[in-house]
């Protein structure tokens, strides 16, 4: 590879890395409050749901994604100008989330993250980002993200793709 983002080392996922593209869901290090008879602790508001746009609506819906191996070709980035976009996996398996910054409406040096068991992601409204990516099977994902009219898909396939490689 000899673009200017030639290769993208997967680094570990934590808050602070990951606040400019959006926000890390997990319970851990997360105020609960006591539900249900005190049988359930609520961790609530754990990301905003950007919705944009006229006559925005959220939506649940669940992802398949096949699994992808490392290492792996970042052919295109995609976001969504109207909404964010959360991803919480139903399985217990890792994925990968890869980003980057907006530099004049194109995306800057990529970032890719391996998101641990039991975590999610929210990326941000207008944040370029990967596909789903997941890793060694099958997955399923509970995504909520922004329905309604608008166009709120802009794609941008690299020109000389980055290679995404384990630390």
């Amino acid at each position: 590879m000899s673009g200017p983002f030639a290769t993208i080392i997967v680094e570990p996922l934590t808050r602070e890395a990951f606040a400019p593209f959006g926000q890390v869901i997990t319970t851990e290090g997360a105020a609960s409050y006591p539900i249900n008879e005190g049988m359930t602790d609520r961790y609530n508001d754990l990301a905003p749901v950007e919705l944009g746009g006229e006559t925005p609506r959220p939506l649940i819906s669940i992802f398949r994604g096949r699994p992808y191996a490392l290492p792996l070709t970042l052919k295109l980035v995609e976001r969504h100008p109207l909404g964010s976009q959360a991803f919480m996996p139903l399985a217990q398996r890792p994925f990968l989330v890869t980003v980057a910054p907006d530099e004049d409406g194109r995306p800057g040096q990529p970032r890719s993250f391996l998101v641990p068991l039991s975590t999610g992601i929210n990326i941000g409204r207008n944040v370029w980002h990967g596909v789903l990516t997941p890793l060694e099977a099958e997955s399923d994902f509970l995504v909520v993200d922004r329905g309604g009219p608008g166009n709120n898909l802009e794609l941008f396939h690299f020109p000389d793709p980055p290679l995404i490689v384990s630390a």
